[in-house]
């Protein structure tokens, strides 16, 4: 799947998570990191609709406008059913806010079992067929629900064209059905959390204060002793190279699955900038194969492992 801004300029492989911003990000830090992003070729910005109860759309909104060389996507209200109603409501809502005609990218923002498929599906391509959307995701899916949706979606037309699961250095199941799934597919990856949730930085390394020891959800995710084994290993790679860990956990993501864009998100231009730099670091195969080797690969799919 190939992504382009309105203006047909082709994306770089890598995006900019505006989930903090109307948060830990007031508007003043949201402009500067857009513009470095904007100088680091990073013309995809993606946000929610649930995101800092709106004021992430928002800034995004005051910022970005109706720029059409600035890919904008957002999702759909995480907290209610995927219903035709819940999705037109949601999205006229994110659009207002956006100050956009027309929204880049839709995603469903997880799987809804209590709602039909052909409701979800039939809404989504409704909207794109009236120019409201140009295309149509979904986050937090299996790989099973996405073949599931992408059935239905034919049906009406379209089809599922990027699927934003989550992806790092010790967050590495999708590379079990969601990858070769989408490269089956020809379903773009945009993987968020590719820091882990700040722990795959120095700065954790270091013992300084961050989002793990203040969310109880994040600290259950990247609870396992082994997780935290690798993020001091990759702090000490990094050491050696004399680079930013947070730099390294981007590369090798970039090294590990080119085809996958990795959503990058912080808080000040001086937390994202080690994330930019991995972008663009020449990671050699002995630092791939040290980095790798300090988290397990999920098992396979099958369980005729000696076939794999």
């Amino acid at each position: 799947m190939t992504l382009s801004t309105q203006s047909g300029a082709m994306l770089t492989p890598a995006a900019y998570g505006t989930m903090q911003w109307g948060g830990t990000a007031d508007i003043g830090a949201a402009r500067t990191m857009f513009d470095a992003c904007l100088d680091a070729g990073i013309r995809h910005f993606d946000t929610a609709f649930l995101y800092t109860d709106g004021r992430s759309e928002e800034f995004l909104g005051d910022i970005a406008g109706n720029l059409d060389d600035v890919f904008v996507a957002t999702k759909a209200a995480y907290n209610q059913p995927a219903t035709t109603a819940n999705i037109h409501a949601s999205f006229d809502v994110s659009r207002k806010r956006l100050k956009r005609d027309c929204i880049d990218l839709l995603y469903m923002h997880r799987f809804d079992d209590t709602t039909p498929l052909d409701d979800t599906f039939e809404a989504l391509a409704a909207l794109q067929t009236s120019g409201a959307i140009r295309f149509i995701g979904v986050s937090n899916y299996a790989a099973w629900q996405v073949m599931k949706a992408q059935g239905v979606a034919a049906k009406f037309g379209t089809k599922i064209d990027v699927i934003q699961p989550m992806m790092n250095l010790v967050k590495r199941q999708v590379e079990a059905e969601i990858l070769p799934m989408t490269r089956d597919q020809g379903i773009q990856v945009c993987a968020y959390s590719p820091l882990g949730a700040g722990l795959l930085t120095r700065k954790y390394a270091a013992g300084g204060d961050r989002r793990l020891a203040k969310n109880a959800r994040y600290a259950t995710r990247y609870g396992p002793r082994w997780m935290h084994e690798a993020a001091h290993g990759l702090a000490q790679i990094a050491a050696d190279l004399d680079v930013d860990a947070a730099t390294l956990a981007v590369a090798w993501l970039r090294h590990h699955a080119p085809d996958v864009h990795p959503i990058l998100s912080a808080r000040s231009v001086a937390q994202l900038t080690p994330s930019l730099g991995g972008l663009t670091f020449e990671m050699d195969d002995a630092t791939y194969a040290a980095i790798t080797a300090l988290s397990p690969a999920p098992p396979p799919a099958t369980d005729r492992i000696e076939e794999a």
